[in-house]
C-alpha cells in the first residue's frame, strides 16, 4: 500500500477534526443521534474547500425543504401506511427528478430534500406527534456537521480551486491548440478525430469543475464572470475549427491545391497558435487583416470555389478572434488571482442552460426510486418488521445516490459490499469499545485511527468511492442507533435492514433504471436532432455560445458511452460534431435573413426542410436527402449571392448555407452561379 502523502493526511485530519467536532458539540447539546452529525462533515468532505461551501449550502438548504415536507405529511398520513407511502413515492421522485435534470452542484439540493424526507419520516411514523422533534433533531444534527465540515476546511490550511481550476485551463487551451495546428498543417484524420474528443471532454471537466468558484477561498471567486466567458470561447473553438477542416478538404479536393496566399497564411496561424500563451494581439490583428485581403468577394457570378473560400476565410477569421480572446480572459484570470481588478464581462448564465437535460432518464431514476422505496414498505407493513424504517430509508438513499449513471448497480452494489465489510468494524465500536469509554476524549482517541485510514483512502480518487462506503457503512450504524441501548440483537437486525434495503434499490435499478451504453448514445444524438429541428422551425436564434456549449456538452457526454458500447468507429460523434457546425449554421442564417427581406423567400424553404429532416431523424426512421433539398440550398444561396453589396449579412448568409450544403451534400456538384462569367460560358 502507498504512504500517505501530506496533502493527504492533511484532508484526513481536517476531516476527522470537523467530524469530531460535530459530535462532540451534538453530545454538548444532548441531540438524539449524535453520529449523524459526524457522518454528515464525512459526506460533505471534498478536496477544495469551495466544493465543501458549495456542497454545504445546498445540502443545508435540502434538508431543511425535506424535513419541512416531512412535518407537513405524517401527522397528516401516518393512520394511512399505503397513503404515506404513496406520499413520500412522490415526494422522492420528484425531488430525484430534479436533481436528475439539474447536473450542477446545486442538483444536491434537490436531492436531499427527497431523501431526508425518507430518512425522517419513515422512522417517525410509529410517533407522529413526535415528527416535529425528530425533524428538529435531524436538521440541528446535520446543520451541526455541515458547519464544522465548512468552518474546518474554510479556515484550517484551505485548499483553493485556483491550482485545479487553472490547470484544466491551460489544459482545454492546449488541447484546442494542438487540434487547431493538427487542423491547419493537414495531419491524418485519426489525430484530429483524438484531438478533438479531448477538447470535448476537457470542455464538460472544465464547465462542472467552475461551478464551484463563487463559492472559493481565494481571489479565484472574483474572476467567475471572466471563467465563464473563456469556457464560452473554448466552446465556440470547436465549430470553428470543425468547419475550417471541412472547408480546406472541399478546397483540395481532386488533388486541388490551396492558393499560395491561402497556404502562408495557414502556416502564419499556425505559427502563431503555437506560441501558446506568449502569442500577441497584435500578431491576430495582423492576421485578421491578411484574411480580409483574401476573402473573395461574393455577387452572382461567383463560383462555388469563391463561394468556399469566403467561408473558409471568415472561419478562420473566427478562430482568430477567439483564440485571441481565449489568450486575453486567461491573462484576466491570471491577474485577478494576483488581486488586481478583472475586466466586466457579459452577464453570466444560469451554468444548466448549457448543459444536457434527460427527462426521459429524470423520470426513470424517479420511477425505479419510488419502486424500491414501495417495495420495502410493502414488506414493512405486511411483516410488522420494528427495523422496516431502515430498510426503506437505504432504499431512498441509495436509489438517490446514482441515480445520475446509466448503470447504477455498479456504484449501489460496490456500498453495499463494503457496508458489509464495515459490518465487523460497526461491532467492534458500538458492542466492544463504545461500552467501556466513559468519556468524549477517550471516544475521539478511539476513533481516530480508523478514521484518519479510511480518510486518507476517500483523498484518492481510485479508492474513494469503497473508502466511503466503508465510513458511510460504519457511521451510519452508529447513527441509526441508540449507542448507549445497543446490543446483539438491535444490531444484527439494523446491519439486516440497513443491506436489504441498499439490494432492493439494486435490484429494482436493475430491472428498471439500467440502460446500456450504445442506448444511452442514441438518446444523446436524439436531443441534438430535436434541438436542430426546434432551431431551423425558430424564428429567432438563441446564443450561438449557449447553443455550441450545449452541443459539446453532449459530444463530452458521448464518448465515454461510445467506449464502453466499443463501436468500430467513431461515427456517431462525428455526427455529433457535425450537427454542431450545422446548428451554428442554422443560427448565423436566422439571423442573417431578418436583414435580406429580398432573399427570405429563398431561404425559408431550406430552414423548413432542415426542421423537416431533423424532426424526423429525431423520431428514428431515416429520411433521405432529396434532389430538391439541394436545389433549395442552390436557389438560396444564388438569391442571397445576388443582394447588392453591404449588408455584412449577406455575407454570413452565404457562409451559413456554404455549411449547409458541405454538411448534407458533400460529395454533390459544385455549385452553379446564376450568372457565370463569360470565362464560365465559354468553357
Amino acid at each position: 500500500m502507498k504512504l500517505p502523502n501530506v496533502r493527504e493526511s492533511i484532508f484526513s485530519l481536517k476531516s476527522y477534526l470537523s467530524a469530531i467536532t460535530a459530535l462532540y458539540l451534538a453530545y454538548s447539546i444532548g441531540l438524539p443521534r449524535p453520529f449523524w452529525a459526524m457522518t454528515t462533515a464525512y459526506v460533505v468532505a471534498q478536496p477544495w474547500s469551495g466544493a465543501v461551501r458549495s456542497k454545504a449550502l445546498y445540502r443545508l438548504v435540502g434538508t431543511f425543504i425535506g424535513s419541512a415536507a416531512t412535518v407537513y405529511m405524517v401527522p397528516r398520513l401516518s393512520n394511512s401506511p399505503v397513503v404515506m407511502t404513496g406520499a413520500m413515492v412522490l415526494w422522492v421522485g420528484a425531488c430525484l427528478y430534479m436533481s436528475v435534470l439539474d447536473r450542477t452542484p446545486r442538483s444536491y439540493l434537490f436531492m436531499l430534500a427527497g431523501y431526508t424526507a425518507a430518512m425522517i419520516g419513515f422512522p417517525s411514523v410509529t410517533e407522529p406527534s413526535l415528527v416535529f422533534d425528530t425533524a428538529l433533531a435531524r436538521v440541528e444534527e446535520i446543520s451541526l456537521g455541515i458547519v464544522c465540515a465548512t468552518l474546518v476546511h474554510s479556515i484550517v490550511l484551505p485548499r483553493g480551486l485556483a491550482p485545479a481550476l487553472t490547470l484544466q485551463l491551460d489544459k482545454a487551451v492546449r488541447d484546442a491548440r494542438n487540434w487547431m495546428h493538427d487542423t491547419l498543417s493537414g495531419k491524418n484524420a485519426e489525430q484530429r478525430d483524438k484531438d478533438r474528443r479531448v477538447l470535448a471532454n476537457d470542455i464538460t471537466q472544465l464547465r462542472l469543475l467552475s461551478t464551484h468558484v463563487p463559492f472559493d477561498t481565494s481571489n479565484l471567486r472574483w474572476t467567475a464572470g471572466a471563467v465563464r466567458a473563456m469556457q464560452d470561447q473554448i466552446s465556440a473553438l470547436t465549430p470553428a475549427v470543425s468547419a475550417v477542416e471541412d472547408r480546406m478538404r472541399a478546397l483540395q479536393a481532386d488533388g486541388q491545391e490551396l492558393p499560395a496566399p491561402v497556404q502562408a497564411l495557414l502556416s502564419d496561424i499556425s505559427e502563431w497558435i503555437n506560441a501558446g500563451a506568449q502569442a500577441s494581439h497584435e500578431t491576430a490583428v495582423r492576421l485578421r487583416a491578411v484574411v480580409t485581403r483574401l476573402t473573395p468577394a461574393i455577387d452572382s457570378r461567383s463560383t462555388w470555389r469563391d463561394a468556399l473560400l469566403a467561408s473558409l476565410m471568415t472561419r478562420l477569421r473566427e478562430l482568430i478572434d477567439t483564440y485571441d480572446e481565449c489568450l486575453a480572459l486567461r491573462r484576466d484570470i491570471r491577474a485577478g488571482l494576483q488581486g488586481a481588478p478583472v475586466r466586466a464581462s457579459r452577464p453570466s448564465r444560469d451554468p444548466n442552460s448549457a448543459l444536457h437535460r434527460d427527462h426521459g432518464m429524470a423520470l426513470l431514476s424517479a420511477l425505479a426510486a419510488g419502486v424500491a422505496i414501495s417495495v420495502c414498505c410493502a414488506f414493512w407493513i405486511g411483516t410488522a418488521w420494528s427495523n422496516g424504517a431502515t430498510a426503506a430509508l437505504m432504499a431512498a438513499i441509495f436509489s438517490c445516490f446514482f441515480a445520475s449513471q446509466d448503470n447504477p448497480v455498479p456504484g449501489i452494489m460496490q456500498f453495499l459490499t463494503y457496508t458489509v465489510y464495515s459490518i465487523p468494524l460497526s461491532a467492534l465500536y458500538l458492542l466492544g469499545i463504545m461500552p467501556a469509554i466513559h468519556s468524549f476524549e477517550m471516544l475521539a482517541l478511539s476513533m481516530l485511527p480508523t478514521a484518519f485510514v479510511l480518510g486518507i483512502f476517500i483523498a484518492r480518487p481510485a479508492s474513494a468511492g469503497k473508502a466511503m462506503a466503508m465510513l458511510f457503512g460504519f457511521l451510519g450504524t452508529m447513527a441509526l442507533q441508540d449507542t448507549n441501548t445497543a446490543d446483539v440483537v438491535s444490531f444484527i437486525d439494523t446491519q439486516v435492514a440497513q443491506c436489504m434495503g441498499v439490494a432492493t434499490a439494486a435490484i429494482i435499478a436493475a430491472i428498471f433504471r439500467t440502460v446500456s451504453a450504445d442506448w444511452s448514445a442514441r438518446r444523446i444524438q436524439a436531443a441534438n436532432w430535436k434541438e436542430l429541428a426546434t432551431l431551423a422551425s425558430s424564428p429567432r436564434a438563441p446564443s450561438r455560445h449557449t447553443y455550441a456549449a450545449r452541443m459539446l456538452d453532449r459530444i463530452g457526454l458521448l464518448q465515454p458511452r461510445l467506449a464502453l458500447a466499443k463501436r468500430p468507429d467513431d461515427v456517431v460523434a462525428a455526427d455529433a460534431l457535425k450537427d454542431l457546425r450545422v446548428g451554428r449554421d442554422i443560427a448565423e442564417l436566422q439571423r442573417a435573413r431578418r436583414h435580406l427581406p429580398m432573399a427570405d423567400p429563398t431561404i425559408q424553404p431550406v430552414l423548413n426542410s432542415l426542421a423537416q429532416f431533423f424532426r424526423v431523424r429525431s423520431s428514428g426512421r431515416t429520411h433521405e436527402k432529396s434532389p430538391e433539398f439541394l436545389a433549395q440550398i442552390d436557389r438560396a444561396l444564388s438569391s442571397v449571392a445576388a443582394t447588392p453589396q453591404g449588408p455584412n449579412a449577406r455575407d454570413r448568409a452565404v457562409v451559413a448555407l456554404v455549411g449547409i450544403r458541405r454538411a448534407f451534400f458533400p460529395e454533390a456538384p459544385d455549385y452553379q452561379p446564376a450568372h457565370p462569367t463569360l470565362e464560365g460560358q465559354a468553357s
